[in-house]
């Protein structure tokens, strides 16, 4: 989800030797807010130790070929207060983005509750949640 950390803690996973991709950029979401699903199938079937965020329709579809699937998670306030001052993206910096998103909170972080392997509270330092991250690596 917006603003819960996750590319803040895929740059101390990286910053400490573990290859990591952010789908958020990069190319790796199609128009239709998918994966590119052969370039994410080829760069697991290349990459057997990776960590790889983001949140797509059909990230499900690749489960299978995951070891773990974490879910940060923060309260509505945390995460909108973040997405109000971030300057690495500007998502969620306008009413109808912040509506958006707490639409995403009460509909679809249930759902990748449900899936997740582990869920983390993103408002743990980047540290902790860096280092309980790549103890799953």
């Amino acid at each position: 989800m917006s603003g819960t950390g996750k590319s803040t803690r895929l740059v101390g996973l990286a910053e400490r030797g573990h290859r990591v991709v952010d789908t958020d950029y990069k190319g790796w979401i199609l128009a239709d807010g998918c994966w590119d699903a052969a370039r994410m199938s080829d760069l697991l079937k290349q990459e057997s130790r990776i960590v790889v965020a983001g949140t797509v329709d059909n990230q499900v579809d690749f489960y299978d070929r995951f070891d773990h699937i974490v879910l940060l998670s923060a309260p509505l306030e945390v995460i909108l207060a973040r997405v109000s001052s971030r300057d690495t993206n500007p998502y969620g910096r306008t009413a109808a983005e912040q509506t958006e998103i707490a639409y995403y909170i009460q509909t679809v972080e249930p759902l990748l509750r449900k899936t997740a392997t582990l869920e983390l509270d993103g408002r743990a330092s980047r540290s902790e949640l860096v280092s309980a991250i790549e103890a799953l690596i």
